[in-house]
């Protein structure tokens, strides 16, 4: 097959090519302008979109959740025979959505660049099944309920479905009130709330051929084995949400691209008597919901990657199999003491995460393999702590982050785990504090002992984030900081909840 048609708004579009354009792009051609290019790297979400994706397998009635995603990272290949919407497909000008109306109503717009995105990014929460007040009093379709806290609204609206969209004219809190302004629950009659009652389009097989490369979504995973042990050399890709900016800033164009994101191999989440395992391909917004704060650490880690929108698209198999020094979830993976399933056409193999990486974006991943699952082994160390040192607070690149996991028996540290990232050319290991640490007491004289270890561990370096010194100072404080937060006034220790 050489093209692929695509829903949009209810109607059915063609597209044929070339492979690596972006559905930005693709639907901008289809006269559809709503989305803009910002910043072509899923920072900015002005070209924020509504993509039909599957509910929680385990949420019977969550067939269907309209999930915002950055346009402008997704192959428009990647979206053959799936169901989008844009913001000119919520509603017209004789007739409002909700978000639009509310944005209207209450100044959320000034030069209106960004307000699509917006509308998008709200629209996806609007219609997010879970989003309930949590008074059981409140009348359906009231705004009466007490706000959950300052980052949620009255009607459940949580704020953070905006962290990917940037408005640099009109000011946050107009559009802050627009979203706490929204109905508690859509309307009967609305059609993209009863669209979540259907399932959401199966992936089907694609293949686009361009001059520049070729796209293909394998019927199944045994397919992308095989093309895999034929050496062909393929890029996969799942949310694309680090390849997609390569191909938009550094015009980056591969023979071969193959989409792994959908297949249902990688995207299985296990939870067994000695282990957790997380698909490669599963979002880490649907991990995030489906383990539901199981795994403390990821927790943490969660609302510090990126924005929502990433997190919509983005995969740990991805964020791990790019290899980069300064991702944010191998340091809380090494922290787990995680292992990689890696599978080939030959079989599959478990490798530990403190063994995976071998240099600057290089690792122990063969060629003819991907990576199927991460294994994360229980009990868990109770008490945990994620730092991510950056610029931002938000949808930021780390300078530093530190991973911690400890196991703490009447006062006596027992076991330690500490993953590190952004102070080496790959993720590691604080192997000498951890050794220093364990069978040693919990208290201010072990910590400060250990923290002076933890500043030269590594081989941190100057760039346009930190310098190397900084960095260092940024190890030690972390453990300072961690005894600080998890040492109350009686002398307990704060713990987790899968144990």
């Amino acid at each position: 097959m050489t093209g692929c048609r695509v829903t949009v708004n209810g109607e059915p579009h063609a597209f044929t090519g070339p492979a690596h354009t972006s559905t930005l792009d693709w639907l901008r051609d289809q006269g559809l302008t709503g989305a803009k290019e910002g910043c072509a790297e899923g920072e900015c979400g002005a070209c924020s979109i509504l993509v039909a994706r599957p509910g929680d397998p385990d949420e019977p009635g969550d067939r269907t959740r309209w999930t915002a995603i950055n346009a402008c990272l997704t192959p428009a290949a990647a979206l053959a025979d799936q169901e989008i919407i844009t913001s000119e497909g919520l509603g017209s000008p004789d007739l409002l959505h909700p978000v639009q109306q509310a944005m209207a109503l209450r100044g959320g717009s000034q030069c209106g660049y960004c307000t699509p995105g917006f509308i998008c990014s709200m629209a996806a929460e609007y219609y997010r099944p879970d989003r309930a007040c949590e008074s059981s009093s409140a009348p359906q379709g009231s705004n009466d309920c007490p706000a959950h806290d300052e980052e949620h609204g009255p009607n459940g609206f949580d704020l953070h479905a905006l962290s990917g969209n940037l408005c640099r004219c009109t000011g946050y809190r107009p559009i802050r009130d627009a979203a706490y302004g929204l109905p508690a629950e859509p309307a009967d009659d609305d059609p993209l709330a009863a669209r979540r009652a259907e399932p959401a389009p199966e992936p089907q097989p694609t293949e686009i051929h361009s001059a520049h490369g070729r796209f293909l979504r394998p019927a199944s995973f045994d397919d992308v084995l095989d093309l895999l042990a034929a050496d062909e050399s393929p890029v996969l890709v799942a949310g694309s949400t680090d390849f997609g900016v390569d191909v938009n800033l550094k015009g980056r164009r591969e023979p071969l691209v193959v989409a792994i994101d959908r297949l249902p191999e990688l995207r299985e989440l296990n939870v067994y008597a000695d282990a957790v395992e997380i698909g490669a391909a599963l979002t880490l917004s649907e991990i995030e919901r489906r383990l539901d704060g199981r795994i403390p650490l990821l927790a943490k880690v969660f609302p510090q990657f990126a924005s929502r929108l990433i997190r919509n698209a983005a995969t740990l198999g991805g964020n791990l199999g790019t290899g980069s020094p300064i991702g944010d979830t191998p340091p809380a993976l090494l922290a787990l003491e995680a292992q990689l399933i890696l599978a080939s056409r030959s079989g599959e193999r478990s490798v530990p995460l403190s063994e995976y990486f071998t240099g600057y974006r290089q690792t122990v991943r063969r060629p003819d393999e991907l990576i199927k699952a991460v294994r994360i082994p229980v009990p868990l160390s109770p008490v945990t702590a994620f730092h991510k040192i950056a610029k931002r607070r938000f949808d930021d690149i780390s300078s530093v982050a530190v991973a911690f996991a400890l196991t703490i028996d009447d006062g006596t540290i027992t076991r330690a785990a500490i993953g590190l990232g952004g102070v080496a050319a790959t993720p590691l290991r604080a192997t000498a504090t951890e050794q220093a640490l364990i069978g040693r007491p919990w208290s201010h004289d072990t910590v400060l002992a250990a923290a002076e270890i933890l500043r030269a561990e590594g081989t941190p370096m100057d760039d346009h984030r930190a310098s190397g010194r900084y960095r260092a100072a940024m190890l030690g404080r972390s453990l300072e900081k961690l005894h600080a937060e998890s040492t109350v006034s009686t002398g307990t220790v704060a713990r987790g909840e899968l144990s």
